[in-house]
C-alpha cells in the first residue's frame, strides 16, 4: 500500500534532530533564568520551522512559492514572539524572549536548508547573548 522510503526518513530525521538539538542551549538558558519561554517552547519552535521549511522544500517547485513558505514562517514565529513581550505602565519585558524564538526559528529554517553552520552560529550567538551580555548589562 505504501512504500517506506527510509534514507527520506532518515534524512528528515536527521534534520529535525539537529535543529532541535541547537534550540536547547537557547531553551535552557530561558528556562534557568525564568525569562519567557521555556525548555519545551524554543525547540519546538526549532523543529517546526525545519518541518515546514522540509515540507515546502520538497513538494513546491519554485523559488517563488519556497519564498512563500518561509515569509509564512517567519510571520508566524513573529506572532509567537509578540505574545513575549509585555508591557507594564514603566517598562517592556520579553524582548530578547521574543527575538529568541525568532532566532530558533531561523536555526530550524537553516538547518532545512543544509546550512548547518549558519545554524549552529546563530545558537552559539543566542546563547551567548543571554548569558552574557546580561550580566554586562546589570553590571552597569
Amino acid at each position: 500500500m505504501y512504500d517506506v522510503d527510509w534514507p527520506i526518513i532518515q534524512y528528515n530525521l536527521i534534520h529535525l534532530g539537529i535543529a532541535y538539538l541547537l534550540a536547547l542551549p537557547v531553551a535552557y538558558d530561558r528556562d534557568k533564568s525564568s525569562n519567557g519561554a521555556g525548555l519545551r517552547t524554543y525547540p519546538l519552535v526549532a523543529l517546526a520551522a525545519c518541518g515546514y521549511t522540509l515540507l515546502g522544500i520538497s513538494v513546491l517547485d519554485s523559488t517563488g512559492a519556497e519564498a512563500r513558505v518561509l515569509q509564512g514562517i517567519i510571520t508566524g514565529i513573529g506572532f509567537i514572539g509578540g505574545g513575549a513581550i509585555l508591557k507594564n505602565k514603566n517598562s517592556v519585558t520579553g524582548t530578547a524572549s521574543a527575538a529568541s524564538i525568532w532566532n530558533t526559528g531561523l536555526i530550524g529554517m537553516a538547518v532545512a536548508f543544509q546550512r548547518f553552520e549558519i545554524a549552529l552560529l546563530l545558537s552559539l550567538f543566542n546563547f551567548l547573548t543571554l548569558r552574557y551580555i546580561t550580566n554586562i548589562k546589570d553590571d552597569k
